[in-house]
């Protein structure tokens, strides 16, 4: 099974071809330029190196959020016209969960993950995981302990530290390199793990799911923003005024 899975949830972002639960090639995308200025030619580079076309995919993925809005936006379009052209499947995979088996695949069960996404504004989008004895990529291979969230680092910490013990616990994502020392104060035995890049990640995790029959119509992906954009919340206060 052929698989393509794309990121944009990061300015740079990254794609990568996935074949069965073997990552083909994982390529990190031009941060120096815009998604839709990059978007699909990074695509269609990447399949082009290994003489591919679109066509020749059996699955598409992609990172559903959270993340820059017009980075979520364009790259669940580009892949749903892909998908669309081709007659293809679509997996959409939080990014957030991504992140975290990424932290999971050298930790043993009962691990904690916490993962730290860059929210911008001094938040972070943060989510807190579980290390399970299962196969690495299975959706079982982590449990929530708290769903998605977005918060200043501080107040996240303290609402985790009532939730589970952090002392030894893994941080992961660009959030958690932003605010290491945040981390490290309270919790100077944590481990902080750079932001990896997912969509090998993403494409390995839809590979799971498109064996269990869990793929979907490309219309049916939505982005994950956790966070309302702002042109809704600017709406909200002109109404208001």
């Amino acid at each position: 099974m052929r698989i393509l899975a794309l990121d944009t949830t990061t300015r740079s972002g990254s794609v990568a071809l996935v074949d069965d639960d073997a990552v083909v090639e994982e390529r990190r995308g031009d941060g120096s330029r815009t998604h839709a200025e990059r978007l699909p030619g990074e695509i269609l580079a990447l399949l082009a190196a290994h003489r591919l076309a679109p066509c020749d995919i059996d699955v598409f993925a992609v990172a559903s959020g959270p993340g820059s809005f017009t980075g979520l936006r364009i790259g669940i379009a580009t892949v749903q016209g892909l998908a669309f052209v081709c007659a293809r499947p679509v997996v959409g995979v939080p990014a957030l969960d991504a992140l975290a088996h990424a932290g999971s695949i050298d930790a043993p069960a009962g691990t904690i993950v916490g993962v730290w996404m860059d929210a911008q504004r001094r938040d972070v989008f943060a989510s807190l995981y579980e290390v399970v004895d299962a196969p690495l990529f299975a959706p079982e291979r982590l449990r929530v302990v708290e769903e998605p969230t977005v918060g200043d680092p501080a107040s996240t910490l303290e609402r985790w530290r009532r939730l589970r013990a952090l002392d030894d616990a893994m941080f992961i994502g660009d959030g958690a390199s932003a605010f290491a020392d945040a981390i490290a104060r309270p919790f100077p035995s944590a481990r902080i793990v750079p932001a990896p890049l997912i969509a090998g990640v993403l494409g390995r995790l839809a590979g799971r799911a498109a064996d269990r029959g869990e793929t979907g119509d490309p219309a049916a992906i939505h982005p994950l923003y956790v966070r309302r954009p702002d042109a809704e919340a600017a709406r909200d206060r002109r109404v208001a005024d």
